[in-house]
């Protein structure tokens, strides 16, 4: 079974002169559900006013979908064990690193959840690692990338 994802990108000029690199990275990500997100390069790569402070960047929103994904995975294992969860937060941190030819790449993303069960069930540590462990295996993203995914406290 496959499936297939969509999002379309917009760029304009804007009337900004384009030749030597004088132009806005403020773009918007439209979804087939309708929304629409302001985009932009990260003020800390290009400066202000060429980049956007109030728009996500392309290294936030991977980080976030590392983040969802890990999070989707586990509600939905730990739903299937008969946990009952209230909350869940993650404060998820992406490291940019150079690979071996020197360029910057997303080399570590640190998971950072904060997990609030409910219920006469609830998860051990070490369950609640199982259930980390299982996620990280299962989740679409972590499985479509070479970045390192840890869970902060958990061994792997």
């Amino acid at each position: 079974m496959s499936h297939k994802y969509e999002a379309t990108v917009v760029w304009t000029r804007e009337g900004r002169v384009f030749a030597g690199g004088d132009y806005s990275r403020g773009h918007h990500w439209r979804f087939d559900c309708g929304i629409e997100v302001p985009a932009s390069a990260s003020p800390s790569v290009v400066p202000l006013p060429l980049s956007r402070e109030d728009a996500i960047d392309p290294e936030e929103a991977f980080i976030a979908a590392v983040s969802s994904c890990h999070m989707l995975t586990f509600l939905g294992i730990a739903a299937k064990k008969r946990y009952v969860i209230d909350h869940y937060e993650d404060r998820a941190v992406g490291v940019m690193t150079p690979n071996a030819k020197g360029k910057l790449f997303v080399s570590k993303v640190t998971l950072d959840p904060i997990i609030e069960f409910s219920g006469e069930k609830r998860p051990t540590p070490e369950q609640i690692a199982e259930l980390h462990h299982l996620s990280h295996q299962e989740c679409f993203i972590a499985n479509s990338v070479l970045t390192e995914v840890v869970v902060a406290g958990i061994e792997h």
